[in-house]
């Protein structure tokens, strides 16, 4: 933001500003101090690893490799169209989501954030461990990379570190599935629950003090609405009544995903979101293009592979698709791999009463085309086939994976609740795969209809199979790991592609397709039967990594393809 007076913005802003870059373990701590929900076990466990990480870490054997695996991108966009108050707008929600970023390190490590990274003395070390935000390598199963680490929780700091499944499930507490909320121990050492806006007390009444002062700059009366209904939800963790009022704009130029969101972080059980944040520039163009694919989804729920019990939920009828250059990451988006499309909101109410809106991040989803997509087809897909590898396939295979999100189940039909709770800790990694294998679906239905004129079948198969070999170098440990790895073990099994003696890939569209309709139906039935143990079954014995596909991984580290990218961004880059 350019210099401005003592006014009540720059108030706002120096407020947050202050306290941005310091890690708040101790506002953090302070809080569980006053309730009183951290037990003695735990604070030992704290202060012996805090007593480690003055002592200098060091990068574990066999990660140097590892460490220029990310390729960085300036992230940038034109701002010129946008008004003088737009502009303070968008300096105000990017300090908003430093706040963000700021909650998801606490959410995701224990120790504090500044006194970590400066205790890394190489510089290179540092940045893996700050786009990891922690020490566990995100891109290759949550390992441990630095010496003097423990091993990742898969409840992160949602949970006391001394939990149990059996514990956890045996007790009872209010808002014990909650998402938006952490789970603490009392003085008698019992569970409970404390909600977001209390044990991040500070920083939430600092986030949504900001949000309210950017919807003053807002030229659109309803993303002006928006952001002071999410400064509210902020201070009371009650998000659907934003949620909603975020589904109801259509017309702003600018936009902000902000706050606890996905609950891939809590690898547990899938309950607890992480806090994220992505500013947004959208492309009126591109969105225009996309506008007249909604329209097909009921029509292409009502003819899903499956039975008709599995697919009677109608999907809402406002659900939109819209183009966008994304300006700044921060949080969960921006750990590890980098998200290039959004599919929200994830309250189910509001799905099926409003749809959902498909965000695509253009600029994002072209720089790892580029850099990674491209590569990898050289590298692994056979010759006659790398020009079916094409961008349009991309970025239409990513669109309608976000939109198949809206097609299927999201209640199971005995009386288990929703999908998402009965499924527990793999309710993500089916749903990801859901929308891949659904998104192949209707990309296929909408060539028939004529409703796509660009590309062939042949060229969204081809373009997708690269796209496995992109997701699969994420690692198998996260929801959309999982997700690949079963797909691509299904597929393999059906014959959909092949293997030659070069280690060179080729697509057979017919037996593809056949694949497509048998895994839709096998997924939908699974969630909706809440079928946990056939979920648990699936994930075990497909949702790994096996031999032959590791060696062709490694033929992509070795020619040096980029794994991911990483940005350099904020509002220097911006010029604000």
């Amino acid at each position: 933001m350019k210099a401005l007076k003592l006014t009540k913005i720059a108030a706002v802003v120096l407020l947050a500003g202050a306290t941005l870059t310091a890690c708040n373990s101790a506002t953090e701590n302070n809080a569980k101090d006053k309730t009183s929900k951290e037990n003695i076990t735990q604070k030992a466990a704290v202060d012996a690893q805090s007593d480690n990480i003055s002592s200098q870490p060091e990068l574990l054997s066999g990660f140097e490799q590892r460490l220029n695996i990310y390729k960085e991108v300036t992230l940038t966009a034109d701002l010129s169209h946008l008004s003088a108050n737009q502009k303070q707008m968008v300096a105000l929600l990017i300090d908003a989501s430093k706040i963000m970023d700021d909650l998801f390190w606490q959410q995701a490590f224990s120790q504090d954030k500044a006194s970590f990274l400066a205790s890394i003395s190489d510089l290179t070390v540092r940045r893996f461990a700050e786009i990891n935000y922690g020490p566990w390598d995100r891109l290759n199963g949550d390992k441990v990379f630095l010496s003097q680490t423990t091993t990742k929780a898969h409840g992160a700091e949602f949970y006391p570190a001394d939990m149990t499944k059996a514990e956890f499930e045996q007790s009872e507490f209010s808002d014990k599935k909650g998402l938006y909320s952490v789970v603490r121990r009392d003085n008698d050492g019992k569970l409970m629950s404390v909600p977001f806006s209390e044990i991040y007390h500070d920083q939430m009444t600092r986030a949504a003090a900001i949000l309210d002062e950017a919807a003053k700059f807002a030229d659109d009366k309803e993303f002006a609405n928006y952001l002071t209904m999410r400064a509210q939800a902020l201070r009371t963790d009650e998000y659907q009544a934003s949620d909603f009022a975020w589904m109801d704009m259509k017309n702003n130029p600018i936009d902000v995903v902000i706050g606890p969101i996905e609950s891939y972080e809590d690898q547990l059980y899938g309950y607890r979101a992480a806090f994220e944040s992505y500013v947004l520039i959208k492309d009126l163009a591109w969105s225009e293009k996309l506008a007249k694919y909604a329209q097909f989804l009921p029509e292409l729920q009502k003819g899903l592979p499956v039975g008709k019990k599995y697919k009677a939920e109608v999907p809402g009828s406002d659900a939109d698709l819209n183009a966008y250059d994304v300006i700044y990451y921060a949080g969960h988006s921006n750990a590890g791999s980098k998200t290039i499309a959004i599919n929200l909101p994830n309250d189910e109410e509001v799905q099926l009463k409003k749809g959902t809106r498909r965000l695509q991040l253009k600029n994002a989803m072209r720089a790892k085309f580029d850099a990674i997509m491209l590569p990898i087809a050289d590298t692994l897909i056979v010759p006659e086939q790398r020009k079916n590898v094409t961008f349009t396939g991309f970025f239409a295979n990513t669109m309608f994976h976000e939109v198949a999100h809206g097609l299927g189940i999201k209640n199971t039909l005995n009386g288990q609740g929703p999908v998402r709770q009965a499924l527990k800790e793999h309710a993500s990694a089916l749903e990801e795969g859901k929308a891949d294998i659904l998104g192949l679906y209707m990309i296929r239905q909408l060539l028939v209809k004529g409703a796509i004129t660009d590309g062939t079948l042949e060229d969204y198969y081809t373009t997708f199979m690269a796209g496995i070999f992109r997701s699969i170098r994420f690692g198998a440990s996260s929801a959309h790991g999982k997700a690949n790895m079963v797909r691509f073990n299904y597929f393999q099994e059906k014959g959909a592609f092949s293997r030659n003696e070069q280690g060179l890939y080729s697509i057979n569209v017919d037996k593809m397709t056949a694949a497509i309709d048998s895994l839709s139906e096998l997924i939908l039935t699974l969630q909706g039967n809440g079928d946990y143990q056939g979920v648990d079954s699936l994930v075990k014995e497909s949702g790994v990594i096996g031999e032959t596909l590791a060696a062709d991984l490694a033929r992509l580290e070795e020619a040096k393809i980029p794994v991911d990218i990483v940005f350099k961004q904020g509002k220097e880059v911006l010029g604000l």
